[in-house]
């Protein structure tokens, strides 16, 4: 996994269209004890949203979180090889975390978007330690792989005709454990592209599993809206967001 320092490179420019897996790092200095957040833009599995990537770990930098983004294989995707770079990713930042003058207890989280919350809630149910993040923010996320799934981004994941074993075992509402991390979702009622029942699923699977989550699901708001500064209303996901990170986590 390729290691970018922000400092040279033109992130929106450059980042974007580069072919090489690689992590973005935004670290803080004498910070060592805040947890650190792999940042995982959303775009159907066919694109990364810049907008979901570095103004999002900006903003966790502003707050007090170290911050890395990934960029990560979109289409064409040859055996689902995107989620095992995630895991490299999250691999990647606990080695790193000494060298970044981190505490080698320092909590290691995942936010993700849209598709990129769907890469996040699949590995933040891996059963190996290792490969599993200590908590898990997702935003608008895509979860299922069956019904009120967002189909450019199971097309590009999975395939154009993929089997039920295969949307089983995408569907990350189904791959819940008695050791999934706590999760922060968040959503909207009116979403057109990717439907609430998404995140709902994902919930009752949480729920069932008795995983702490905190779930918000605002009325308005187009689905892609980031950071939502524009949208007031559902922009509240911030606060809420910080909230649940220093009352559960940090």
């Amino acid at each position: 996994m390729k290691i970018i320092d922000q400092q040279s490179v033109h992130w929106e420019e450059q980042y974007l269209h580069e072919d090489i897996p690689s992590l973005t790092p935004y670290i803080l200095s004498n910070k060592p004890h805040s947890p650190i957040i792999l940042v995982i833009p959303g775009g159907g599995y066919g694109h990364r949203a810049y907008h979901e990537g570095e103004p999002v770990a900006q903003w966790l930098n502003d707050h007090g979180f170290h911050a890395c983004v990934l960029r990560y294989q979109v289409a064409p995707i040859e055996k689902q090889v995107t989620i095992v770079q995630a895991q490299q990713a999250l691999l990647e930042l606990k080695i790193k975390r000494s060298e970044w003058g981190l505490a080698s207890d320092s909590k290691i989280g995942v936010l993700g978007f849209s598709a990129g919350g769907h890469l996040a809630a699949y590995i933040s149910n891996c059963y190996l330690q290792d490969s599993r993040p200590d908590f898990h923010i997702l935003g608008y996320p895509v979860i299922t792989m069956k019904e009120n799934t967002h189909g450019g981004s199971r097309t590009n994941l999975i395939g154009e005709q993929p089997s039920q074993e295969r949307k089983d075992k995408y569907s990350c509402e189904g791959q819940v454990h008695s050791h999934t991390p706590p999760a922060f979702i968040w959503t909207t009622a009116n979403d057109q592209s990717v439907s609430c029942n998404n995140s709902l699923a994902y919930a009752m699977a949480l729920q069932k599993h008795e995983i702490p989550y905190e779930l918000h699901v605002y009325q308005d708001g187009r689905h892609g809206l980031g950071l939502a500064d524009e949208h007031p209303a559902t922009a509240a996901w911030k606060q809420a967001c910080l909230e649940w990170l220093q009352n559960h986590i940090s």
